[in-house]
């Protein structure tokens, strides 16, 4: 099992406080904050290895913190779907307050596998990518989870030998998210899917999830982009999709069987004309699993 080799850049100052536990009023100056790894899942591929390399938090003080790893090899993003998670750093101590954003490493050694085929995930020259800001509590702690949007991370994926990692990621409070999960009916899946020839080894399909009620759904890169897209998969006996660390608040759940790609083959945004089905309302609430069904009684309604 791997292990992280922590790198503070701390100025002096901080480095002293966060020594003495607080402050000169007496308040606690310190918190602690743990950061995981997750994956916003994706159909059309078997593994998406990634090389994690560093983790950096802008601290409130102007300062750098630099968590660097030693995984032992690159971490296959399709693992850490469903809610599962890697953790980065755990309980770390940190100067307390807003800090500006985090910034997530990646390095060159990335690779896909597609029906058995392994390809090269070529980055650009900055590897790194931000996320949002967030703030360590005085005296508490923080628990953030990374969602990895694997699938608006790969684009060019209609050409057949090449394809390109531009990482997207999103950064989650773990105290201010739910989930969201439901079943799709065979009958559905056969009457959208129309190319299926049986549903437990075929593309049936993906849970869209818009931000707000009543949205008009569109597709990845669209002017009403999804905040996530979860492929549907069957486990022998049902189909099932899970949508996890979804914010607390307002959503619109759908269902499309269409392909939809991030990028044409020359780079330009792909505009796909899909088509959704069984719009749903869908309200997140903290720690809890909202569900969301589809079939075609909810089609039809």
């Amino acid at each position: 099992m791997k292990r992280s080799i922590q790198i503070f850049a701390v100025s002096a100052l901080a480095a002293g406080i966060a020594a003495c536990g607080g402050s000169s009023d007496g308040g606690t100056s310190t918190g602690s904050v743990s950061v995981g790894l997750t994956d916003a899942p994706i159909d059309n591929a078997d593994a998406v290895n990634i090389e994690v390399e560093a983790l950096v938090l802008q601290s409130p003080e102007g300062d750098r913190l630099r968590y660097e790893f030693d995984f032992p090899q690159p971490l296959n993003l399709l693992e850490l779907q469903g809610g599962a998670v890697e953790a980065l750093i755990q309980d770390e101590e940190v100067p307390a307050g807003e800090y500006s954003w985090m910034r997530l490493e990646v390095g060159t050694n990335n690779t896909i596998e597609i029906d058995g085929a392994v390809y090269d995930l070529t980055t650009p020259s900055a590897r790194g990518v931000q996320t949002s800001g967030f703030v360590v509590p005085a005296g508490g702690e923080v628990a953030l989870t990374i969602d990895f949007d694997v699938r608006k991370s790969i684009v060019n994926p209609q050409n057949d030998t090449t394809y390109k990692l531009k990482p997207v990621v999103r950064l989650v409070d773990n105290s201010t998210v739910g989930t969201i999960s439901g079943t799709v009916t065979a009958e559905l899946i056969n009457e959208q899917c129309t190319d299926v020839t049986t549903v437990e080894e075929s593309f049936i399909g993906n849970i869209y999830v818009h931000e707000e009620f009543d949205q008009a759904p569109d597709d990845i890169g669209s002017a009403n982009e999804p905040l996530v897209v979860v492929p549907v998969t069957n486990n022998g006996s049902e189909s099932t999709y899970t949508a996890a660390f979804i914010p607390t608040g307002d959503y619109t759940v759908s269902y499309s069987c269409g392909d939809d790609f991030v990028e044409t083959t020359d780079g330009q945004p792909a505009d796909d004309d899909l088509t959704f089905v069984g719009m749903q309302n869908v309200e997140v609430v903290e720690g809890e699993t909202a569900t969301a069904n589809f079939d075609t009684q909810v089609v039809q309604q």
